[in-house]
């Protein structure tokens, strides 16, 4: 009895799933297409068979001491060299190897903000503290790239007249 109580509340569930797909003439069209059958997934980057693995993009280009302006306050600057090789993780951080306040003079690097000692409840450590810890979640290397998609960014200042 159960089993046929379950077949007739999954059955019904399709209908209506297959009404309201008929009835939806506002219907967004899937970002994930498949063109090529079964198994294969695009996105922005292009089309891809699941069990295949495509080459890697070719490097992206770092411009050499080019900064770019900030767009809004307190957005996090661009990293203006390349990171490859480098390790941040639970055990070491090699950013802080030249961008901490023990080492930024020395290497010739800008200093981490202040704002990267402080923990959420508003206290000031003596290192960096755990939320701050993991720099690529926020700092990513400039680098010339085409975009994946068009954007119309404007900055605050640019809206004012």
């Amino acid at each position: 009895m159960k089993k046929i109580i379950m077949a007739l509340i999954a059955a019904s569930a399709l209908i209506i799933g297959a009404a309201q797909a008929e009835d939806a003439s506002d219907a967004v069209t899937p970002v994930a297409t498949n063109p090529g059958g079964i198994g294969g997934v695009e996105s922005l980057r292009g089309a891809s068979e699941i069990e295949s693995t495509r080459p890697a993009d070719d490097f992206k280009r770092f411009p050499k001491d080019h900064q770019l302006d900030s767009n809004y306050v307190y957005q996090p600057p661009l990293i203006p060299h390349t990171i490859r090789n480098y390790e941040v993780s639970l055990n070491a951080n090699k950013c802080l190897a030249c961008h901490s306040w023990k080492n930024a003079k020395e290497m010739g690097a800008t200093k981490i903000s202040v704002t990267h000692y402080v923990n959420r409840q508003d206290a000031v450590l003596s290192d960096v503290s755990p939320r701050r810890y993991f720099c690529l979640q926020c700092h990513v290397p400039q680098a010339d790239a085409k975009p994946l998609v068009d954007n119309q960014f404007q900055s605050v200042d640019s809206l004012q007249k």
